[in-house]
């Protein structure tokens, strides 16, 4: 029996055995209370009646009021000797079919029926099992007796709470089963369940099919989504991995060819074989290094540094920025085309330094990694936000290029040609200011061209 079985049947037969002892205390100590009290109750109501009748009135509905109240009713008059009185009454309680081995009125008893007082009296009739109620009053010149019996309970509680222990015995029995029977049905999925989780735990990520109908089978769905978000995350993770790691034998080379150079410049002047040109080498490599470091800092810096929200001309940033490689764009032979037709709104609100910073990485490398001369640029208003689109023509693509593209230390020239590739920073620079504008970005590309987008909002009124 697994552990549970065992829980379900002892909570089970706890609750049995609970139902049982109360119905045995209240069977053995509240329900004869309780019923003498509902007799009583009757013969109060039935009293009320009787006081507000005359003794006329009472002969022709004394039936009736028996049968309606299931009581006996007896009338007497007074009469001056008591043990003569109680004959009469005990004689046409007989009648009735009442038969009271024990029965007596008290001249004090009299005394309160003459003052029209109601007597109260309760004869137990041991040897017949039974107690007799009765009311007397005083209706007019008569003796009125209305009882009832109350039969003694001990021995139908005896049975009753007799019976009530075979059922619980009974019950704790189908109970061991149907807690067996549950528990099986709850286990075995929960099994399936505890064996995904620990597959899971070993990195081995799989779905659980279940259907029970209830919240075993949306604990199951909980699972499979927590496998498939792991199993994203995981393969994230190690592509993250594979990029640091590429990046860091990439960067690692890039730093040491510049400082191999320089350490052999440096002995080239030692030794006197500078021919004027040396220095000019070492500057050079230093600012190289210090552009990568800067760039290393700089993403850093974007995560936690603040941002400086206000509306700007949007236009009119891209056209500064397009100022700065006017000399660029005509020493490459290449041209840049703004269309901006439907722009009808260019301010715009964002932090302008750091769309700038957008706008620069995305033209650099439109020039660099275009193979035809033309790059187009759409700024366009859809709805409340303001479009900015680049367009280039690449050389060549595949899915996973975009998958990975906006990814830290990833570039999609693999051979590190520094005149088809950079850092592989731009784009995660880029990445980094659009979410924190919480501005919508993305990469399409289809043919032999491929396209950058990104959004902000425009300024209401």
């Amino acid at each position: 029996m697994s552990k549970l079985s065992r829980k379900l049947f002892w909570r089970m037969a706890i609750m049995i055995c609970s139902v049982f002892l109360v119905s045995f205390l209240v069977n053995t100590y509240f329900l004869p209370k309780y019923m003498l009290y509902q007799k009583k109750v009757n013969l109060a109501e039935l009293t009320a009646t009787v006081q507000r009748t005359s003794t006329d009135e009472l002969a022709k509905a004394e039936a009736e009021l028996e049968q309606q109240y299931n009581v006996t009713i007896v009338s007497s008059e007074f009469e001056s000797n008591l043990n003569d009185l109680n004959e009469t009454i005990r004689r046409k309680l007989y009648a009735e079919g009442v038969s009271l081995s024990k029965f007596w009125l008290s001249e004090e008893s009299i005394k309160e029926l003459k003052q029209n007082k109601p007597v109260h009296k309760l004869y137990n009739q041991t040897k017949l099992n039974t107690s007799f109620l009765v009311t007397f009053l005083r209706v007019d010149d008569k003796l009125v007796l209305i009882g009832t019996s109350v039969a003694h309970s001990d021995q139908s509680l005896r049975a009753v709470n007799t019976f009530n222990l075979f059922i619980a015995v009974g019950a704790l029995l189908f109970t061991l089963g149907l807690a067996w029977l549950i528990a099986r049905q709850i286990i075995r999925p929960l099994k399936e369940l505890a064996k995904n989780a620990e597959d899971i735990s070993n990195l081995d990520f799989h779905k659980t099919e279940l259907k029970t109908g209830d919240e075993i089978e949306l604990l199951a769905a909980s699972i499979n989504q927590m496998s498939d978000k792991l199993k994203d995350a995981h393969l994230a993770l190690e592509q993250k991995n594979d990029n640091l790691q590429s990046f860091i034998s990439d960067i690692s080379h890039e730093f040491k060819t510049p400082i191999a150079l320089i350490k052999a410049y440096s002995s080239g002047i030692r030794d006197g074989l500078d021919d004027g040109t040396f220095l000019h080498v070492i500057d050079k490599k230093t600012d190289e290094m210090a552009l990568l470091v800067d760039k290393l800092l700089h993403l850093a810096k974007l995560q936690n540094e603040p941002y400086h929200m206000a509306d700007f001309n949007f236009k009119a940033l891209l056209v500064r920025v397009l100022d700065n490689y006017e000399v660029a764009i005509q020493h490459a032979g290449k041209m840049v085309e703004v269309d901006d037709r439907r722009l009808h709104q260019p301010i715009v609100r964002g932090d302008q330094q750091k769309i700038g910073i957008v706008l620069d990485n995305f033209i650099s490398n439109a020039l660099k990694y275009s193979n035809e001369p033309r790059v187009r640029i759409e700024l366009a208003n859809e709805g409340e936000r303001l479009l900015f689109t680049i367009r280039n023509s690449i050389r060549s693509w595949d899915e996973k290029n975009l998958k990975q593209i906006w990814q830290p230390y990833y570039v999609m020239e693999s051979s590190r040609n520094k005149q088809l590739s950079g850092s592989g920073l731009g784009l995660s620079i880029v990445r980094a200011i659009l979410e924190k504008h919480e501005a919508p970005y993305g990469t399409v590309a289809e043919a032999e061209e491929i396209q950058f987008y990104f959004s902000l909002p425009v300024r209401s009124g």
